[in-house]
């Protein structure tokens, strides 16, 4: 373990409660080598300039101390991004554009998981720009901070955008499921029947207008009706059904050739973005190796096209589908008022982003803040992980 300079944070750490105040310095220490392994097989260091997989240890033990190794024969999990620069539009409506910002569970190997109830510590994360590179791609703020090449990096972008919303639109009903977005992959959950759907057929059941267009959530049944209610709660048990079935294989639920090119795609964002979501993975197999602690997503993205984005980015091991929350409709305050209410008044909540809103709404909920402009601040997070300050 390296030096790390004095334990400082800057005032983008807000503590509440029992911490500390510390400045955000990231000079002056190394990382160490962690292996970090993902569905696919891959290993990744955060250190590394190379493009690797990467294997996340999500429960268990913290990641061991190794070199990273490169294998071609298996999938590329999650990961990660460099120094990501502000968002745009933050709180802008998603759509589907080049402008679109399709934006912790509990230790795996535990035999018997916490109860909500017995979280001790929350981090509660922004996804774009936080976890991942995206939508900076797009709009070229990326390549214009960082240095790199502005025609590669919208070129990814565009090409994730496609295979976000192909697989969005292709198996989690986002043509259905548009109109009648969620913020939570439950909150239809009531109007569910738990009839058999394995041999279910969405598309005869009248849910969606023929005519598609501006009429798609209205179907050959009256909106919000008991049928249409049903029919939509089907949708998102079935999307829930996938995600959970495929978050560890985003390669089979691809399948060929989608897979290959889906590898392609991560190795060469990886690349690009000197693998910062490497390091966020990091942070996130830390906090997911305590038995108490848990990693909540809450983004500006829609559900569907959320789900989307975290399975092809490979973050399905670090977040279980019921720790994803959409702030498209409701704003971010209130998913982090649910939070709070589902894991109580008596856990302590750090927030991880990099926009304004979020920020925001920590100071009000004087909820401790880490700001992530650059990849050094995820390894700074990581670092302060590993030496319990968090």
């Amino acid at each position: 373990m390296a030096a790390y300079g004095q334990t400082q944070y800057s005032p983008a750490l807000q503590p509440a409660g029992p911490y500390t105040p510390y400045t955000h310095h990231t000079q002056g220490y190394s990382m160490t080598s962690y292996n970090i392994k993902t569905e696919d097989g891959l290993s990744h260091s955060p250190g590394q300039s190379s493009l690797l997989g990467y294997t996340s240890n999500f429960g268990g033990t913290p990641p061991a101390q190794t070199l990273y190794s490169y294998s071609t024969h298996a999938e590329y999990h999650t990961p990660t991004s460099p120094l990501t620069p502000g968002k745009e539009q933050e709180g802008a409506p998603a759509r589907r554009s080049s402008d679109v910002k399709l934006r912790g569970r509990k230790r795996a190997n535990d035999p018997v998981p916490p109860l909500d109830s017995d979280i001790e510590r929350v981090f509660i994360w922004d996804l774009d720009e936080t976890i991942i590179i995206f939508h900076s791609l797009l709009t070229g703020t990326f390549s214009t901070r960082f240095g790199k090449d502005s025609g590669k990096a919208v070129s990814l972008g565009l090409w994730m955008e496609e295979m976000i919303f192909n697989l969005a639109d292709s198996r989690l009903f986002f043509n259905d499921l548009e109109e009648c977005d969620q913020v939570h992959i439950d909150d239809v959950a009531s109007d569910d029947n738990g009839q058999d759907l394995s041999t279910y057929n969405f598309g005869t059941d009248g849910f969606q207008s023929p005519a598609g267009g501006g009429t798609l959530c209205l179907g050959s049944g009256v909106h919000g009706g008991v049928d249409w209610m049903r029919n939509l709660a089907f949708r998102y048990r079935r999307v829930k059904e996938i995600y959970n079935t495929y978050k560890n294989n985003v390669g089979g639920l691809l399948g060929s050739p989608k897979r290959e090119e889906w590898l392609q795609l991560r190795r060469e964002m990886e690349v690009l973005t000197d693998l910062w979501l490497t390091q966020a993975l990091k942070a996130l197999a830390l906090i997911n190796s305590r038995p108490n602690c848990v990693n909540v997503m809450v983004t500006t993205t829609q559900l569907i096209p959320a789900l989307s984005k975290v399975l092809l980015y490979g973050l399905g091991g670090a977040f279980p589908i019921e720790n994803i929350y959409s702030a498209t409709k409701t704003g971010k305050e209130s998913c982090f008022e649910r939070v709070t209410q589902r894991f109580g008044r008596r856990a302590v909540y750090v927030v991880v982003g990099d926009g304004v809103e979020e920020e925001t709404v920590a100071k009000k909920k004087n909820m401790p803040f880490w700001r992530v402009t650059c990849r050094a601040d995820l390894e700074a997070l990581s670092h302060a992980l590993e030496l319990d300050y968090l």
